[in-house]
């Protein structure tokens, strides 16, 4: 495996590959791998010939009240995890290297950029889409591999891609989750045992509203209630906000009668966690 700093090296290996009729899959990262990361790695190395993996934390993603000086960065354990795994490339550059000083250039998805996260966190999905599309220049791979997790991201990313012209195609891998059911993030490693154990109500609220689907309970607004009520009756997490959205558009849908995504952001303590799940007819 194969560990390069600069854009110009990550650019030269993916050319090299491309020049042996090697198919690229590209899985873009913030470090502080886990086994949700290793899923999108599996999957990659599973359709592509040779796999590359970014690790960079973004810093034009998070607020100036967020957490960007105190994500968690581990270069070494999250390399020795990808060569296990078969990875050929890890891209992990600087701040400088991406970003070039005075730069004034952003790719910003409108209308779809301030729905679900970006109402809460304005400017992140600018951040996002800006250094995505950087990656997708710098390797040109011709799949790339997000989670569902971030369910917002990926329609953000494809829409991007559709009207951008990008020869890329998106892939995106189930969530991964403990036994209990909390979703898998890098972020989990700042929870407190009490606030891990707050963080269960994200969960516990999809799968309310996905029992009375499955019932026969359409109307979202009675659904999203019910999963307020579990917010409500004692839980210790701040609820930012549950919706069920087109998963395309993150448009509200006032009534199921079409594939719909169910999602949810709340706060334990100061640490902000997501879950989703894909509910339809």
């Amino acid at each position: 495996m194969k560990i390069v700093r600069t854009i110009l090296e990550a650019r030269e290996f993916a050319r090299a590959a491309r020049r042996n009729g090697k198919s690229l899959g590209l899985v873009p990262t913030m470090g502080a791998l886990h086994e949700g990361h290793l899923s999108l790695v599996r999957a990659a190395r599973a359709k592509s010939a040779a796999v590359v993996v970014s690790i960079f934390v973004n810093p034009t993603q998070f607020g100036p009240k967020e957490d960007f000086s105190k994500y968690p960065r581990n270069l070494d354990r999250d390399c020795d995890l990808l060569e296990r795994e078969g990875v050929d490339l890890v891209f992990a550059p600087s701040v400088d290297e991406m970003y070039p000083k005075a730069g004034v250039t952003w790719v910003e998805v409108e209308s779809l950029s301030d729905r679900l996260c970006g109402k809460s966190r304005p400017g992140h999905f600018r951040g996002v889409t800006t250094v995505v599309a950087k990656l997708f220049h710098i390797v040109e791979p011709d799949m790339a591999f997000f989670g569902q997790k971030d369910a917002a991201q990926v329609a953000i990313i494809r829409r991007m891609v559709r009207d951008l012209d990008f020869p890329v195609r998106i892939e995106v891998c189930p969530i991964v989750r403990e036994a209990d059911g909390l979703a898998l993030s890098s972020r989990n490693a700042y929870l407190s045992p009490e606030e891990r154990k707050s963080g269960l109500v994200l969960y516990r609220s999809l799968m309310t509203v996905k029992k009375l689907f499955d019932g026969g309970e359409r109307d979202s607004a009675r659904l999203i209630a019910m999963a307020q009520k579990e917010f409500a009756d004692g839980a210790t997490m701040r609820l930012d906000y549950f919706q069920i959205v087109d998963p395309d558009t993150l448009e509200s849908q006032p009534v199921i009668n079409r594939p719909v995504l169910v999602a949810v952001a709340g706060l334990a303590g100061k640490t902000r966690l997501i879950d989703n799940i894909l509910l339809g007819p």
